[in-house]
């Protein structure tokens, strides 16, 4: 029996699909801002693996919240790894490509120096440093531009603006991989199975939908897909400010995960097209 943590989130819905008999531990079930709660859940449950599905994930709200964000994010996943690494068990765990700065144009690898702009990205990386430390049999797999038909996501609001407006301006200047809540999933779940029987798999990976592209261009394709009139025109993110930084460069390297487990950057283009039915 595989364990979740998480359950109503975009990646925690797509698992239920994959692993109709994992257990599955909401926030009424597990409180990850109790981070003790939730490595005894992981006691007492026992697992053959464990997947974290959950994240403080309000990005621009962490930059208030940096205190419990770093709870939720940091201290939770160290203490889960850390349970999991005294059974014995996999430990997956889903971070993000703002732990980096998002400079230059070159995508990011595993290995490359961390310097996150915000508060949230800062909580994520106290994570990482924490699986990490705990040792066992993990996977922190960094990955970005999460989208999905559940929850909410840049798809969805481009399609409900798209109902009332024909035209939008959108960042142009932040290039990254959108990646589907669906092939994450199917990602962890393949990595919690390898690592079950090659533990020496452990360790830091990318993976993100390909190819990347700019927001406004994401956006261009999800109303050519969705049958949408709107246009797009292109604008730099200084003129829409947020109160967190957001990284220019969301690029990732993702050729090691491929090389270990099999798995491939997805295609986004095709993810959508599955999402975009969905809806």
């Amino acid at each position: 029996m595989i364990l979740v943590f998480g359950s109503t989130g975009q990646v925690a819905t797509e698992l239920k699909t994959l692993l109709p008999d994992a257990l599955f531990l909401g926030r009424d079930r597990a409180d990850l801002s109790d981070p003790a709660a939730c490595a005894r859940a992981i006691a007492d449950a026992a697992p053959e693996a464990v997947i974290n599905a959950a994240a403080y994930t309000a990005v621009d709200r962490a930059e208030e919240e940096e205190d419990l964000a770093t709870v939720i994010n940091g201290a939770a996943p160290a203490m889960m790894a850390a349970a999991c690494a005294d059974l014995g068990i996999p430990f997956v765990h889903i971070s993000t490509d703002y732990v980096f700065d998002g400079a230059g144009n070159t995508p990011f690898a595993p290995d490359h120096p961390t310097a996150p702009l915000g508060a949230y990205g800062r909580s994520k990386l106290v994570g990482e440093a924490g699986v990490i430390a705990a040792g066992g049999a993990f996977a922190v797999m960094r990955t970005s531009w999460v989208f999905s038909a559940h929850g909410g996501n840049f798809v969805k609001t481009m399609l409900r603006l798209s109902q009332s407006r024909d035209h939008l301006t959108v960042v142009a200047d932040q290039i990254g991989g959108p990646t589907s809540a669906a092939s994450i999933a199917r990602a962890c779940v393949t990595m919690a199975q390898q690592l079950q029987t090659d533990p020496d798999k452990a360790g830091l990976y990318h993976f993100s939908g390909g190819p990347d592209v700019s927001w406004a261009d994401f956006a261009r394709a999800i109303f050519a897909q969705s049958g949408a009139a709107t246009t797009v025109e292109d604008i730099p993110a200084s003129s829409y400010p947020t109160p967190a930084k957001r990284p220019g460069n969301s690029r990732m390297d993702c050729a090691t995960t491929q090389s270990v487990f099999g798995i491939a950057r997805s295609d986004w283009k095709a993810d959508l097209a599955d999402v975009l039915r969905a809806l």
